[in-house]
């Protein structure tokens, strides 16, 4: 048994050991002309919801958004919110297995690949948003944590090209807490005030992320 114990052992942490360099490969510096593809959410042309856990939105291209039965009331909250918004243009909650182009790479707390798909895409005038909602107790999760530093860095890399090629404004990353976003509504504030607020740089940050978390 101590055997097949040191054996899994050495697999997982060689396992551990491609992915985090299959990572660091891919955030080398590659000189040479940057190729570039658009990709749209109307590549997916619906989304299968059920009517008592969706509403109908008209800021988006789907003519319904739904959220998850269970514990998706934070993200209720958050598209009622963003269509009430009049300085949010367009919004939308991504689909986890069907927009697969919105999927971000990143390295587990346990050092393994994964992918991860943000809540939300919203677009205001200035900017457009990647936003992920969360608990208070889950935001300072190490895998949440890495997962910021993954759409960070993803932002940082759209926001290198230009503005034609990535279609107009900034790209930011915003990381809400339950607490914040009930206190912000609460007060009547715009979701656009908050998202702009929020919007974390690339951790240069932390002190403005650690006080919103």
């Amino acid at each position: 048994m101590l055997q097949g114990r040191g054996s899994v052992n050495k697999v997982t942490s060689l396992a551990a050991y491609f992915a985090v360099a299959m990572l660091e490969s891919e955030q080398k510096h590659v000189s040479g002309q940057t190729e570039v593809h658009l990709r749209a959410l109307s590549e997916v042309p619906k989304l299968m919801m059920r009517e008592s856990h969706s509403v109908e939105v008209s800021k988006c291209i789907y003519n319904r958004l739904g959220w998850p039965a269970r514990n998706g009331g934070l993200e209720r909250t958050f598209i009622h919110w963003a269509q009430a918004d009049s300085h949010v243009q367009a919004f939308c909650k991504i689909s986890e297995n069907r927009h697969t182009f919105a999927r971000l790479r990143y390295v587990k707390e346990d050092g393994l690949p994964a992918f991860y798909s943000p809540d939300f895409l919203v677009r205001t005038e200035g900017a457009v948003f990647l936003a992920e909602t969360k608990a208070q107790q889950q935001t300072m999760h190490p895998n949440v944590q890495r997962k910021l530093k993954a759409a960070l860095a993803w932002c940082e890399r759209i926001n290198a090209l230009t503005p034609e090629q990535r279609g107009g404004p900034p790209w930011h990353y915003v990381l809400l807490a339950e607490n914040v976003v009930y206190e912000w509504q609460a007060k009547g504030a715009r979701l656009a005030e908050l998202l702009d607020y929020a919007k974390l740089r690339p951790l240069a940050d932390a002190s403005l992320q650690a006080r919103l978390l």
